[in-house]
């Protein structure tokens, strides 16, 4: 054998090992949609002007308090839009204090003056952004109400990149009502000192911390646990914190959280508070510094900082973070409440005998269009058509081996793509094994024959196989839940097809023909 042919022999079989390797075992691997596996499906719509109109009516507010505290006692704002408003009653002798006042608190908005008024408007790139943040925020909210409910490997996620659109996804749930009344409660955030271990760091059980204290805790006290996280944010193992019951400040303080850069370019979150909020902030962290102070969500710590400083209206958190964990706290901090209220687009409900049923009509399908296939390659190819059939198993491995590795889910129009790849991967064998034959039929000898009809077919093959994958990128893009499902399978079914079509059937003709020195005749 040429060493070519036996490295590429090689490469095939470990290829497909690892394919394998990774399908195997099968039911453990791979994961199951909502329709093979039931549970309920929800699309969610955020209603993003409600986040623009709190923001600005927060900024209209300070502006207001601003321009009072310089003098400007007459000065008045009325919002006329989500992201608009008038400023009146401003003196001429106050035009400095405003553009002072404006350009540092309010710099994502731009004005101008009007018959005697202000005209304040926010400026596209500041109001793109908190749509996108409103919906960010409102991702993770719903995701800690679904963690909290107990459902096994739920799906939460937007819709696009830039949509206001979510796609919830409850394998094993049959109560959409139950659900939706949970996503829509108000979660509750709070501050709180850390009494043991005191600097925040957290005790590996709870047994630890009652041994701090006798085994019995101090009534004021309470045990809440945390998560403790790899350096890739994966949960690992949960530790605990005895706190104080009296909150600090609670969510309901909190204007603001924004992901930003310390004295040494090292990823903080700078928060704000409200005016009554910060004062009484500002009082408990200067009596407790170098105490950790816990911030629970929902009845679990997100994170227990240590306080270096007296903080009032303004403050940071800062740690070993990375960019991408200081703007996940940042959305953790300000998703104690819907950032905006929800409008529910489309509700499913599967039961799981239903989906039962469904995988047994997938797979009928897919193994009765496998058996006519393999049956028509036989009859038309003959001897070649093994080569065809070979492919068409290794093409499946893979299919399968690249869903598991890759953790997508397996849907019903899954199913449907890949008994649609199976038919596409024996139609590139198809389009080499026509040429070939018309190569044949031309007076050219067998070896010469295979080599013309893999290189004319190439473009041919290439060409079916792109624009396919191009639909099925959009798919992927615009579609949601089941429709993303079959546009998932189909593109990979497209990769494993060009490779086992024009690498692994080119590399079977070549070792086969390898081993002869003339070849008059080839079944085909």
């Amino acid at each position: 054998m040429k060493r070519g042919l036996l490295w590429k022999g090689v490469l095939i079989g470990l290829i497909v090992l690892v394919g394998a390797l990774s399908a195997y075992p099968l039911q453990e691997k791979i994961k199951l949609g909502l329709d093979l596996r039931g549970g309920t499906y929800l699309v969610l719509e955020v209603q993003t002007e409600d986040a623009l109109r709190a923001e600005t009516g927060k900024d209209l507010a300070r502006l207001v308090q601003e321009l009072q505290d310089l003098g400007a006692d007459t000065v008045s704002a009325t919002r006329t839009s989500a992201t608009a408003f008038d400023l009146l009653g401003l003196g001429s002798d106050h035009a400095t204090d405003l553009s002072t006042v404006a350009e540092e608190f309010l710099p994502g908005w731009g004005y101008q003056r009007r018959d005697g008024r202000v005209v304040f408007e926010m400026k596209t790139q500041n109001a793109n952004l908190i749509a996108n943040q409103s919906v960010k925020q409102a991702v993770e909210t719903i995701r800690n109400r679904i963690d909290a409910y107990g459902v096994s490997e739920p799906v939460i996620q937007r819709q696009g990149l830039q949509g206001n659109r979510i796609v919830v996804q409850l394998p094993g749930v049959d109560d959409p009502d139950r659900v939706k009344k949970l996503i829509k409660n108000t979660a509750f955030l709070d501050f709180r000192l850390v009494a043991y271990p005191a600097d925040g760091r957290g005790a590996s059980s709870r047994e630890q911390i009652l041994g701090n204290y006798g085994g019995r805790l101090p009534d004021e006290l309470e045990i809440i646990a945390g998560p403790i996280r790899d350096s890739e944010g994966n949960f690992v193992a949960d530790q605990y914190y005895a706190v104080e019951k009296v909150s600090v400040i609670t969510g309901r303080d909190l204007k603001d959280a924004r992901p930003g850069l310390g004295d040494f370019n090292q990823p903080i979150v700078n928060f704000f508070l409200t005016h009554e909020g910060g004062q009484r902030f500002g009082e408990v962290t200067a009596a407790n510094i170098g105490r950790g102070l816990a911030i629970v969500l929902d009845g679990r710590v997100r994170s227990a900082p240590t306080i270096r400083a007296q903080i009032r209206d303004s403050g940071i958190i800062e740690g070993s973070f990375t960019r991408q964990e200081v703007e996940d706290l940042s959305t953790v901090l300000k998703s104690g409440a819907l950032p905006a209220s929800i409008t529910y687009l489309e509700e499913r409900t599967i039961g799981p005998s239903l989906g039962q049923d469904s995988i047994d009509q997938g797979l009928k399908a897919g193994l009765l269009g496998l058996a006519l296939v393999v049956l028509t390659m036989f009859l038309i190819y003959k001897v070649s058509g093994f080569n065809a059939v070979l492919a068409l198993s290794l093409n499946i491995v893979l299919i399968f081996g690249a869903l598991a590795y890759f953790g997508a889910t397996l849907t019903l129009p899954g199913i449907a793509g890949i008994v649609l790849t199976i038919g596409m991967a024996v139609d590139a064998n198809v389009l080499v094994f026509e040429r070939i034959r018309e190569e044949l039929r031309h007076g050219r000898t067998v070896k010469s024959a295979v080599d013309a009809g893999f290189g004319k077919a190439m473009s041919s093959v290439l060409d079916a196989n792109v624009t396919t994958l191009l639909a099925a990128l959009f798919l992927f893009q615009f579609g949601t839940g089941p429709i993303r499902g079959f546009a998932v399978t189909l593109s990979v079914g497209i990769f494993a097809s060009l490779f086992t079509a024009l690498f692994v059937s080119r590399w079977l003709f070549d070792l086969i023909l390898s081993r002869r020195q003339r070849v008059d005749h080839l079944s085909i």
